[in-house]
């Protein structure tokens, strides 16, 4: 079975990217363009990754990132970050204050994106 991504990003562009690149290697993608619908997603399929962008309508992906490392059927799954915004994130400390298991800033290369999945799920 493949290892299940969700990717909760409002770009059509990264979500293509990343969408794209991750299932040529194999993983099941699964897209929410925020967070109510990545909570949504969330009630039926637990992945085994999230990548989350920062910068999200309706609630902000800080807040979602820290709302399911607080709940016990998602703490553990890693969520690695989105984001284009390095003012609002000040490495380390505040990824880890998050909850969050790593960063990506956009743009971002191909390469890193995978070397991220890679590091958290293979």
């Amino acid at each position: 079975m493949a290892k299940r991504i969700l990717v909760v990003d409002d770009e059509p562009d990264i979500m293509d990217v990343a969408t794209v690149r991750l299932k040529h290697l194999g993983y099941e993608i699964i897209p929410a363009i925020d967070a109510e619908e990545a909570v949504a997603i969330l009630e039926n399929v637990i992945p085994d990754l999230i990548l989350l962008d920062l910068l999200l309508p309706k609630m902000q992906g800080d807040e979602l990132c820290r709302k399911l490392k607080s709940d016990n059927r998602y703490k553990n799954i890693p969520v690695v970050l989105f984001t284009a915004s390095a003012v609002r994130i000040n490495f380390p400390g505040q990824i880890k204050e998050i909850g969050a298991d790593d960063c990506i800033m956009k743009p971002f290369e191909s390469k890193e994106l995978l070397d991220k999945v890679k590091k958290f799920i293979g």
